[in-house]
């Protein structure tokens, strides 16, 4: 069923909705049913845009009705895994924004329109951070149903376990609450299974005490990338503390005029890093790092707002292609192959915008108390590659150098997380076999008929 075939019927909608409806040839439907990543093309039947949980509540009731999916978004970032949302109702959450900070009870309610750029600077007012991670652009509701690790990650965990309460529209249209004493296994399933469960209208999570941080960046010209990769690479061999968060950096700023002109068009090898301790023993961390003489050094202890810009990831809607890996281990002759891929001998050139090796272990390694449905993260980095394709042409290199790299780390390769796997994929090498097992059989407790379309699909038990 086509979004054209279904708009006669979707039109009924309008009129049960509080929000509006955008349908297929109606002005504006582009840039409703876009996604963050310009080359994913979104084409479902209608796209609703609700103005409460009662609202979501009518739009779930009337697809179930209508013989339609449901798929939700806020900001559309990871929206390649769905497809092209063909026989979909695209429920666009963006304007259930209500947020909600108790500075005392350290905790925040987020509607699902949230993007972390409403919280953090708040939390950071009075002296608090949240588990967010790399972009202040990103929804909170997506970011902690898939995980969500981060800066604060090695020593407090996955974002997903920090969530105490979850309010979401069921496949029968009912609005529920899940927490550990009420539903608890779907409170389980949801965090870290997904949108595959229900409508998320609002999550509830508790935020921790931090005044401030030693983090920053060192830049390296790109052709140090060696020396700086591999002396990276042996600092996070060694026994550093859970409160120190490092990531390792190829990036290839644009030459566009959204770029600040002391970067653009340059290429550099980048150590981004956060301490939760004193600026002395930071900088005694990093010293290995900076004897190597960055050419630009931006460390100082800074309130924790500033974190949500520290990785200098895009904000704005880019066309691109990426992978990810989780690494068992970062040895010598890896970063080698890594660099024989994409580094400055490569002949590659800057054919990939970023590569980021995030620091993992820690907190983010353990299992959680209470946990969810990814109740850790295996290995001790996180890669993740992106190229951007401006124009056709240059499809075929991206891909080209993005295959020569995930030949390179494969050796390493002990898995992935749902967050950063941007292409259809079977979303049970996500997870260990019996947590699959009881994540298919909470779908089929709660959407026994797949109504709801989560980014990586997890289907009810039955359809096996």
């Amino acid at each position: 069923m086509s979004g054209t075939e279904t708009s006669p019927a979707a039109r009924h909608l309008a009129g049960r909705l509080r929000g509006d409806v955008a349908l297929p040839g109606d002005p504006g439907w582009d840039e409703a049913r876009s996604a963050f990543n310009l080359l994913v093309d979104q084409q479902p039947a209608a796209v609703a845009f609700p103005l409460d949980a009662g609202d979501v509540a009518t739009a779930v009731t009337y697809a179930r009705e209508a013989g339609l999916r449901v798929s939700c978004q806020s900001t559309g970032h990871n929206r390649g895994p769905l497809g092209e949302l063909d026989g979909t109702l695209l429920v666009d959450m963006r304007r259930l924004d209500a947020v909600e900070v108790d500075p005392a009870a350290r905790t925040v309610r987020a509607g699902a329109g949230v993007k972390w750029e409403r919280v953090s600077p708040r939390l950071s007012a009075h002296g608090l951070a949240a588990r967010h991670g790399s972009s202040p652009d990103v929804g909170i509701a997506g970011y902690s149903l898939g995980g969500g690790i981060g800066w604060l990650g090695r020593k407090h965990g996955l974002q997903a376990n920090a969530v105490t309460a979850i309010e979401l529209v069921t496949a029968d249209g009912e609005r529920v609450r899940a927490d550990a004493d009420h539903d608890a296994d779907l409170f389980w399933a949801l965090r870290g299974g997904g949108g595959n469960f229900g409508a998320v209208t609002a999550l509830e999570f508790g935020v921790l005490a931090v005044e401030e941080v030693y983090a920053g960046a060192l830049f390296f010209p790109f052709e140090r990338a060696p020396e700086m990769l591999h002396t990276w690479r042996e600092l996070i061999a060694g026994e550093l503390p859970d409160e120190f968060t490092s990531w390792a950096k190829l990036l290839h700023f644009p030459p566009i005029p959204n770029i600040p002109e002391s970067v653009r068009g340059q290429s550099f090898a980048i150590v981004v890093a956060a301490y939760l301790g004193p600026e002395a023993e930071g900088r005694d961390l990093l010293e290995p790092l900076r004897a190597l003489g960055p050419v630009r050094d931006t460390f100082a202890t800074v309130p924790p707002v500033v974190l949500g810009d520290l990785a200098m990831d895009p904000i704005n809607p880019i066309p691109e292609q990426s992978r990810h890996a989780l690494l068992d281990e970062l040895s010598a002759e890896t970063v080698d192959a890594l660099l024989a891929a994409i580094g400055p001998d490569s002949g590659r050139g800057s054919t990939l915008t970023l590569f980021k090796l995030r620091q993992t272990g820690g907190a983010l390694g353990r299992e959680a108390e209470g946990a969810g449905a990814l109740a850790h993260v295996p290995g001790t980095a996180c890669a993740f590659a992106a190229g951007v394709v401006a124009v056709p042409q240059q499809l075929a290199e991206v891909e080209d150098t993005l295959a020569a790299l995930e030949a390179a780390l494969a050796p390493r390769r002990v898995g992935r997380l749902g967050n950063f796997v941007e292409q259809p994929a079977d979303a049970s090498g996500f997870y260990g076999e019996a947590t699959w097992a009881r994540l298919r059989a909470v779908k089929a407790r709660h959407d026994p008929a797949d109504l709801f379309a989560g980014n990586h699909r997890v289907p009810p038990a039955e359809a096996a």
